[in-house]
Parts: structure tokens; C-alpha cells; sequence
């Protein structure tokens, strides 16, 4: 059987009109996604017409879960301005 495996949007909540989840994989089907944020109606449909099983992720515990935050190097760059390459001339 295919599972189709997503995650609820961090940024997301109910009532606001945007897609909840995030689909983070798929295993056990030739099933590709164009759009990777879908509401709970619409991943439910694509899940009976494929005859798959929808996985629901959990949400991370550590210690920077829920802040939005999202660390990484990308996020610290961004926060100090970004990089400046150095271009020399030759």
C-alpha cells in the first residue's frame, strides 16, 4: 500500500484560509505533486483515489520547536544582512 507522508505548516493555523499540510514524501506509488501545500479535504481525496494511507508526521520537541525560527546558516545569514562575496580584479 502507498503512503503519502505529510506534516502540518508550522506558520499555518486553522481558519485562515491557507492549505494546513505539507507533503514531505511519498513511498509505493508513481504519484507525483505539483503542489506541496494542500488542505486536509484535498490530501484525503488524492489519498482514496490512489488507495493510499496518509502518514501524519510529528511535530519536532527539541528545543527551538514552535518559535518559527528556523535556524539553519541560511536564516543566521539573513538576519546579519547576508554575505558579500569578494570579487578581485585582475
Amino acid at each position: 500500500m502507498a503512503k503519502i507522508f505529510v506534516r502540518e505548516r508550522n506558520r499555518v493555523g486553522k481558519g485562515e484560509g491557507l492549505p494546513r499540510f505539507a507533503i514531505v514524501g511519498v513511498h509505493g506509488s508513481d504519484l507525483k505533486f505539483f503542489q506541496l501545500h494542500v488542505r486536509k479535504s484535498e490530501l484525503d481525496a488524492i489519498a482514496q483515489a490512489v488507495g493510499a494511507e496518509v502518514v501524519m508526521l510529528p511535530r519536532g520537541t527539541g528545543e527551538n520547536a514552535g518559535d518559527d525560527s528556523g535556524g539553519g546558516q541560511r536564516h543566521a545569514q539573513r538576519a546579519r544582512g547576508g554575505r558579500r562575496r569578494k570579487t578581485e580584479d585582475a
